[in-house]
């Protein structure tokens, strides 16, 4: 504020102030010793946002130091060796369903009783191939039903039906009337003609 006096005093002349010329001095020398007010809003307003970044980087800083390193380091390999776990579980679940499906298709309609018989079936020794075909099954089904005949239903050589031929054995279906009429002019026909 030195500055203003020293002005007031230049401008002075037999006790007489010149406004006009101290105003036009004051506007000159003004930006010299002080901030205009926008200059300031934004410099005060860059100052709390460091304030504020350094603030929050002391307190990472701090959060820093209180980790423990050995025990992220431990909890890490805890939870790979249970993603292994998982992972080996998954895998030999994966396994024995596509091996009890197989024994199921390869046992279906063959068997009195498929969840009986198909537990007979020693997985262990069953070896699941990269293009889904299984080792052993053939074999043990072979056993199985060599040992145990009476599991197995009997499979009856089609075409013994009778005199309509390729009828299954003992064929008890009821024939529609209408149908066997019909069977009976065209096997006439077939004679006629």
């Amino acid at each position: 504020m030195d500055w203003i006096l020293k002005l007031i005093e230049k401008h002075t002349k037999d006790g007489v102030l010149d406004q006009e010329s101290l105003t036009k001095a004051i506007n000159k020398e003004f930006p010299k010793h002080a901030v205009p007010k926008d200059t300031y809003n934004a410099l005060s307003e860059t100052k709390k946002k460091l304030e504020k970044d350094i603030s929050d980087r002391d307190e990472q800083l701090e959060g820093l130091k209180k980790v423990d390193a050995e025990g992220l380091k431990e909890q890490i390999e805890k939870l790979q060796e249970e993603n292994k776990t998982a992972k080996e579980k998954h895998e030999s679940e994966m396994k024995d369903l596509n091996l009890t499906n197989a024994i199921k298709l390869k046992i279906s309609g063959k068997v009195h009783d498929e969840d009986l018989v198909a537990g007979l079936f020693d997985k262990e020794k069953l070896i699941l191939n990269d293009d889904g075909s299984i080792t052993g099954l053939d074999d043990q089904y072979k056993n199985i039903s060599e040992n145990k005949p009476f599991l197995l239903k009997e499979i009856e050589p089609a075409g013994t039906g009778g005199s309509l031929g390729g009828g299954p054995k003992g064929s008890n279906e009821p024939k529609d009337s209408t149908d066997e009429f019909m069977d009976a002019i065209f096997e006439n026909q077939a004679k006629r003609n």
